[in-house]
């Protein structure tokens, strides 16, 4: 199962993954450290725009189910590039 932002999740939904929003699963307003808890705990993947979940140091690779992290081309989730689908 994935956490990630809202049109991803809608995409990753549209082609048969098993993903939720942080709102939808009632972990909206929560610190970072606090949501990295809830993933660990139920060994999800995490997509997200939240930079910070992009430090290597305090999330090492191959110790979790993995992040995946959008650069919007703004403040928010906005894809960027020639295969914008969201």
């Amino acid at each position: 199962m994935k956490i990630c932002p809202w049109p991803v999740a809608r995409l990753l939904k549209g082609t048969g993954y098993d993903a939720e929003t942080v709102r939808e699963e009632g972990l909206g307003g929560y610190k970072d450290p606090e949501l990295w808890k809830v993933v660990q705990e139920e060994r999800r993947f995490l997509v997200t725009a939240d930079k910070g979940f992009w430090d290597i140091h305090a999330f090492p690779p191959g110790t979790h189910a993995g992040v995946l992290l959008l650069r919007p081309d703004e403040d928010g989730i906005k894809p960027t590039g020639p295969g914008r689908r969201l």
